[in-house]
C-alpha cells in the first residue's frame, strides 16, 4: 500500500510549479539534468537503432534531452500513470504515450526502458513490481535513479545498495551498473541482460 497518495503529491506540486521541473518535485533544472546525464551515461552511445521507453515520464524531459543532447532514438515510448501527465508529454514530444500503472498494467516490449524519479514515493514492495516489469519487458536493460541511503522517511523512498543487489538477484539480472558519486543521497543503477 502507497505511504500517500502518489496523485494528489504531483497535482499539488503541478498546481504550485506549473510544466517544469518543479512541477514534478525536483529540485531544479539542474538537478534533473544531472540525472538525465548520468542515465545517459549507461545507455549506448548510439542510440538509432533501439526503441526506448520513459517509465513515469512525466512531461516528456528525457526525450526533450534526448534531442537536445543529439541523442536520437528509433522510437520513444512514455509512460505514465497520470493522464493529465500523459497528455502534457504527448504535446509536449510527439511521440506515443501511454497511460499506465507500470506497478501492475501490461506495458510493452522495448530495447530499453529508463526511468527518472518515479520511484522515490513508492513502497519498497511496489518498487520492486515496477522494477520488475520493465526489467522484464526491456530486451537490452533498465536504467533508473533512486534516493539512496538507509535513511527512513513517511513520504520519500530510500533504497540501500544491498536491496537494489537483492532485486537484481531476485530478477535474474545478468550485469548490474551503480553510478553513485554525482550527488548526495542518489543512484543511478542500469539492470542488463
Amino acid at each position: 500500500m502507497p505511504r500517500i497518495d502518489n496523485q494528489k503529491f504531483y497535482e499539488a506540486s503541478l498546481k504550485k510549479y506549473g510544466i517544469s521541473s518543479r512541477g514534478l518535485n525536483w529540485l531544479s533544472d539542474a538537478h534533473q539534468q544531472i540525472r538525465f546525464d548520468v542515465i545517459a551515461s549507461l545507455l549506448p552511445e548510439d542510440l538509432t537503432n533501439y526503441v526506448l521507453a520513459d517509465a513515469g515520464c512525466g512531461f516528456g524531459d528525457f526525450y526533450t534531452f534526448l534531442q537536445h543532447s543529439n541523442l536520437h532514438v528509433k522510437k520513444y515510448i512514455g509512460l505514465d500513470v497520470f493522464e493529465n501527465m500523459c497528455k502534457i508529454a504527448k504535446k509536449q514530444t510527439g511521440c506515443e504515450v501511454l497511460h499506465v500503472d507500470i506497478v501492475k498494467d501490461e506495458i510493452p516490449l522495448v530495447d530499453f526502458y529508463v526511468c527518472s524519479g518515479a520511484l522515490n514515493i513508492l513502497s519498497e514492495f511496489e518498487t520492486f513490481l515496477f522494477l520488475k516489469n520493465c526489467f522484464s519487458s526491456s530486451k537490452k536493460g533498465f536504467i533508473f535513479n533512486a534516493l539512496y541511503g538507509s535513511k527512513k522517511s513517511d513520504v520519500y523512498n530510500y533504497l540501500t545498495k544491498q536491496t537494489i543487489t537483492q532485486f537484481a538477484n531476485d530478477l535474474g539480472v545478468s550485469r548490474v551498473e551503480f553510478r553513485e558519486d554525482y550527488m548526495q543521497n542518489d543512484v543511478t543503477v542500469g539492470f542488463f541482460r
